[in-house]
């Protein structure tokens, strides 16, 4: 489908009420496209708090600064490049709630120093939470820079040999640097007449993964992570540290112990018309399926219960995070604020869970894209409260608009050992083995993989998901009751099996003393068993849980040189999981944030980050980015 669009401007509108402009305070957007009968854009509703300003992309246009002729003959051309770069974002990126981007543009080229220091201005009113720089001459290097050192920077200088930008772009970068300020710089491969107006393949890439990976990081800034609960059986993740997240992220934690849905559950602190319709569509829609439980363990009295209460648990989890208007109505004013997370963690075993029902229900149905009230963005939620996968989650997330499943990095199934125990040898892309991504009972229903992009499965973005989307994803699970060794105070676990030949990436962030955080990248596939191999490797584990198996790409060295290594070289037992092969991306997003990458097998010529980061060695990229990022420090620190 064809998103809506978002103009620019340079200069104020005679009105604010025009709603394709990106600019305007106040403006309208415009009704929400459809296909069919089906809405592409479901209305939501109403936003349970203030919503949060969606930061915007400022475009800068660097210019000459003599007069009598230079600038003078440059000021179409230079403005030009801008409202090109403005009109590529706004028709194809959008905000995770599916709302376009939006630009905004200095009100005049940029040749000298008091242009800078207005367009900085006009970019602090306007909520600017990133900034590009485009040129096609040379221009005054640190006298145009931008100099805010809590957002990305990044420069566009046009390959031409009338008044060449790559000089420009090299004078300015060494600026950056020297400032302490680290830049990406974009240049294209060959020379361009001064009067071509397109913008070549390989740089419409960079400039769309730099502004990519800039949205996430202005979004995540001053946004919280909510810890629902402490540390679930001593998993180093569920430790959260407040400085990782507000030095690297610019976010701030909130906490609650998870009595506080036990007292909403008895207090009725939730919708009560939004419990019925949402009790109502999880009986019709969630089809629970057989106890695999022995018989004497087997509580089939309690199931309808649980449902009751799992179904409570999910407004509750999404009220705290969010908030909700409707809980003001009901008296319950403190309550109806939430915590303005944009990401949190249930943290359940064991103190929850053994005497509660789990959290399984609850976490799956928030991290998938549709409810009873329709589709709608996810609401990140991370099992046993990892927030260190919750924040890996986040990243993908905030890359590609789409849910995530959060998945256990369980166990590496040779050939070998698959054919011992199950009669059957891996071929195809699992003839090296296979990775185990089952989870404890939960992970997004969009993991099944049902719906299909393109023709091919995978998972939509949610304004795209239609009704069959949404039933062949229900059709494809099943919610069994919680295995009682594990969970004994019941509920129930999510269980499907993912669709093969689906292109995916694995990452996750760990910490480690002394050094801090690094991010582990692996891009792969997911792939199929049949039926009979599947239920016998899954019967060694549990059945009830969710499956999917997953081969990484291999590149022959390091960690990525068997399926084996990178199971062995996974830094924690968890792994967070996006549709596509989106390594590129999380690689720029990191040298923003200045988390080196300790292991990933993304095409060197696909990564994309500061200039300044070549001047930290040429041969050794992995050392290079670890020295960068400690020389650099934390994006926020």
């Amino acid at each position: 489908m064809t998103p809506p669009t978002s103009t620019t401007r340079r200069s104020p509108p005679t009105s604010t009420s025009d709603p394709r402009c990106g600019w305007a305070h106040g403006s309208t957007r415009p009704p929400p496209p459809t296909q069919g009968s089906v809405p592409l854009v479901t209305p939501q509703p109403p936003s349970p708090q203030p919503p949060f300003p969606h930061p915007k992309i400022g475009i800068r246009p660097i210019i000459d600064g003599r007069r009598r002729g230079v600038r003078e003959s440059l000021e179409d051309q230079t403005m030009a490049m801008a409202e090109r770069v403005a009109a590529l974002y706004s028709a194809e990126l959008r905000h995770p709630d599916g709302t376009p981007i939006e630009c905004v543009i200095a009100d005049s080229t940029i040749g000298r120093v008091p242009e800078a220091q207005a367009a900085a201005e006009k970019f602090r009113r306007e909520g600017v939470g990133l900034t590009l720089s485009v040129t096609p001459c040379w221009c005054y290097g640190t006298e145009t820079i931008d100099m805010d050192r809590t957002m990305p920077h990044a420069i566009w200088g046009f390959n031409g040999s009338e008044r060449p930008g790559a000089v420009y772009l090299a004078a300015a970068l060494a600026g950056h640097a020297q400032l302490g300020i680290p830049a990406f710089g974009i240049y294209g491969e060959h020379v361009q007449d001064a009067d071509d107006e397109t913008i070549p393949d390989a740089v419409r890439t960079q400039l769309l993964d730099y502004a990519r990976a800039g949205l996430a990081v202005a979004t995540m800034k001053g946004r919280s992570y909510l810890a629902m609960g402490g540390v679930s059986m001593g998993i180093a993740g569920s430790v959260v540290k407040d400085e990782f997240w507000s030095k690297y992220l610019g976010m701030r934690n909130e906490y609650i112990d998870m009595s506080e849905f036990d007292r909403r559950v008895r207090e009725g602190i939730y919708d009560p018309d939004e419990y019925e319709k949402a009790r109502s569509w999880i009986r019709e829609n969630l089809t629970q399926g057989e106890d695999f439980n022995p018989a004497e363990d087997q509580m089939t009295a309690q199931h309808d219960d649980w449902w009751d209460y799992c179904t409570k648990m999910t407004l509750i989890g999404r009220d705290l995070m969010v908030g909700n208007p409707r809980l003001a109505e009901l008296g319950f004013g403190e309550e109806a604020l939430g915590h303005g997370a944009l990401a949190s963690g249930f943290q359940g075993q064991r103190q929850w869970t053994d005497g509660m029902p789990n959290g399984d229900v609850m976490e799956t149905v928030l991290n998938t894209q549709f409810d009873w009230n329709g589709p709608r963005p996810p609401h990140i939620m991370a099992t046993e409260n990892d927030a260190l996968n919750g924040a890996s989650m986040l990243f993908n997330h905030l890359l590609t608009n789409k849910a995530q499943l959060f998945s256990d990095v369980r166990t590496y199934w040779s050939p070998e050992a698959v054919e011992r125990v199950t009669g059957h040898r891996l071929e195809g892309r699992a003839s090296g083995g296979i990775i185990d991504l089952r989870n404890s009972g939960s992970t997004t229903l969009d993991g099944t993989f049902a719906a299909t992009v393109d023709g091919e499965p995978g998972i939509k973005h949610w304004w795209d998901l239609t009704e069959d989307d949404q039933a062949a994803m229900l059709g494809a699970t099943t919610f069994h009751p919680a295995n009682v060794g594990y969970f004994r105070g019941g509920g129930f676990s999510t269980h499907f099996r993912s669709a093969g030949e689906v292109p995916v990436t694995m990452c996750r962030v760990n910490l480690v003393d002394g050094l801090g955080p690094v991010m582990q990248i692996a891009e792969g596939w997911t792939v199929e068993l049949p039926d009979e191999v599947a239920t016998t490797i899954e019967a060694r584990t549990d059945r009830a849980w969710p499956t999917t198996w997953f081969v990484p790409n291999l590149t022959g060295e390091g960690a990525l040189t068997s399926v084996y290594d990178v199971m062995n070289a996974w830094g924690a037992n968890h792994g967070a999981i996006s549709h596509g092969h989106i390594g590129a991306q999380l690689i720029t997003l990191c040298a923003m944030l200045r988390i080196p990458v300790n292991m990933h097998n993304v095409a060197p010529d696909q990564v994309f980050r500061p200039k300044a980061w070549l001047s930290f060695g040429t041969q050794d990229a992995e050392g290079a980015d670890f020295r960068a990022c400690a020389t650099f420090g934390p994006l926020y620190g």
